[in-house]
């Protein structure tokens, strides 16, 4: 675990780490630090305060959705059971969601609408209310 020496950190909820990567939680003003997805739980730790860290069980995950644009991945966003959601975007996005998909079920693993989808949507419903009825 990289973390900064002298602060105490939570401790981790793995036994083992199976995929550790540089991070970026959105939570807040939003942090630099390191995700880590292992076999209990998927755990982001803020690399300049040991104190800041988020810590999701596998049991707590209800889905993961991923913001597409073209073909790159920016960023994702897990939503637990019973205490909201959090955002992320790690150095290789699509390589976290691999190893995130040995633990979180395929058919949980969306994709996010883009900008085109939501105006396609909404399109249709303001071009309902401006039309004029006789």
């Amino acid at each position: 675990m990289r973390l900064v020496t002298g602060q105490e950190a939570a401790p981790s909820q793995n036994d083992q780490v199976e995929y550790e990567v540089k991070a970026q939680s959105f939570l807040g003003l939003g942090s630099f630090g390191f995700m880590q997805v292992g076999n209990k739980a998927l755990e982001y730790y803020n690399e300049k305060n040991a104190k800041d860290y988020i810590q999701i069980p596998w049991t707590e995950v209800d889905y993961i959705s991923a913001s597409v644009v073209g073909k790159r991945i920016n960023r994702w966003v897990v939503f637990t059971l019973h205490n909201g959601h959090y955002a992320f975007s790690t150095r290789d996005n699509k390589a976290t969601l691999r190893a995130i998909r040995e633990h979180v079920p395929a058919d949980r693993l969306l994709r996010s609408q883009n900008m085109v989808d939501v105006a396609k949507f909404y399109g249709g419903k303001l071009k309902d209310v401006f039309q004029r009825k006789n």
